[in-house]
């Protein structure tokens, strides 16, 4: 193992960077409620809602859809190019990879360390009888709670934030971005590339390995 002080954390945002998805998008979709909530995810991507605020509205819409539609939903979840490789190019120089999203623990369970991930949180959706019943469960992990996640992985591996490293691509990850030695922003938002601190445009997540400490 390295020294604690050759360490890193690379954390990334899940839909529209771990994966190409955005995961309440998918599921809205089994509602018959696919545009509706996809114009209010472009709208919190862009920061021009509350995220929050947002999420609960469109969580709401997912109401009634069964938990067995969750498998439906795995099977169009599509890996963005070159996040294997990434992972492991992270894994073979003593980095961790973390995931944080303000998507769903019911998606993200499964793909983030199919995908390479070592830690992950999420949201919860809450579950009646079997569906949805439109209701986030706990404390939405919004903007702040992104970068406490980032803060929190680092103290615990033993990583300054120096060494650490985030990836995003919505408005709800500046934060995360800010808090970090380096903030990347990966097939984002106009907002987002003006404030982060490299800007990696094509849709290929090896771009960021050689960037890795």
């Amino acid at each position: 193992m390295p020294a604690t002080s050759d360490r890193f954390l690379v954390v990334l945002d899940a839909d529209s960077t771990l994966i190409r998805n955005e995961v309440i998008e998918l599921i809205a979709d089994e509602a018959g409620r696919g545009a509706e909530v996809t114009a209010a995810t472009e709208a919190a991507m862009r920061g021009e809602v509350d995220f929050a605020t947002s999420l609960r509205s469109r969580v709401e819409a997912l109401k009634g859809v069964p938990v067995s539609a969750f498998g439906h939903v795995l099977s169009r979840i599509e890996p963005t190019p070159g996040v294997r490789e990434l992972t492991s190019a992270v894994h073979e120089r003593g980095g961790r990879v973390a995931v944080v999203s303000g998507g769903f623990h019911e998606i993200l369970d499964t793909i983030a360390p199919e995908l390479g991930a070592d830690i992950w949180r999420a949201n919860r959706l809450a579950v009646v009888d079997g569906v949805l019943s439109g209701h986030v469960e706990g404390r939405i992990v919004d903007a702040e709670g992104k970068a406490e996640a980032l803060s929190e992985w680092a103290q615990e591996i033993g990583v300054p934030l120096s060494r650490t490293i985030a990836i995003g691509d919505g408005a709800n990850d500046l934060r995360m971005m800010a808090v970090a030695g380096l903030g990347i922003a990966f097939n984002a938002k106009p907002a987002v590339r003006e404030r982060a601190d490299l800007v990696v445009g094509t849709v290929d997540l090896r771009e960021v390995i050689p960037l890795l400490p």
